[in-house]
């Protein structure tokens, strides 16, 4: 077996669409950026700008293979993003946002991205995830605060809002120190005056 071959054995295949309730689960494309800055708008509102969980992800191309879409027809109604970090000395994902059109909530879209999600980053072998969010709705994906004790982030946050999960058992236990940006920058276009 040649190398090229071993590599395709061994990188994950991830379903290239997904249905939950009529709506489609994807990877994100280019042409998608446009109506996922407005969801976020009338999710967020443009305070979404001024959070610390922004300045992480600011200027950074999000995790390959882990930025999805929900779409029904031809409207995008759910969006969810992974961002690469050091969490102090440990590489880890960080999570968000994760946005459902006010019209396609309570149908399940937002666990659905987040199962999707949270499945390809463990099987990308990323061994942990951290976010800033609401325990009560994070933890049933297994997300808690006690494996964050040991870090901090750039900015104000709530500490009882930081959680973390680990793929892999102690991989936050055992970090200590600041969170910090480490995904690719994204290209700016620059215009040329003719």
């Amino acid at each position: 077996m040649t190398l090229l071959a071993a590599a395709r054995v061994s990188a994950p295949v991830f379903p290239l669409v997904v249905e939950q309730s009529g709506v489609t689960l994807r990877d994100e494309r280019a042409g998608d950026v446009a109506a996922r800055e407005r969801l976020l708008d009338d999710s967020f509102g443009s305070a979404r700008f001024e959070k610390t969980c922004e300045r992480l992800r600011e200027g950074r191309l999000a995790a390959r293979s882990l930025a999805l879409v929900a779409r029904d027809g031809e409207s995008l109604v759910g969006t969810l993003r992974f961002w690469h970090v050091e969490a102090g000395d440990a590489p880890a994902l960080l999570l968000g946002p994760l946005a459902v059109a006010q019209s396609h909530r309570d149908l399940g879209l937002g666990a659905a991205l987040m199962r999707m999600g949270l499945e390809r980053a463990q099987s990308l072998g990323h061994e942990a995830v951290i976010l800033v969010g609401d325990e009560p709705y994070y933890s049933r994906f297994g997300f808690a605060h006690a494996p964050m004790r040991g870090l901090d982030l750039p900015g104000w946050y709530d500490p009882a809002r930081f959680l973390g999960l680990e793929f892999e058992p102690g991989a936050l236990a055992r970090a200590t120190g600041m969170v910090v940006a480490t995904g690719a920058l994204e290209r700016r276009r620059i215009s040329r005056a003719a």
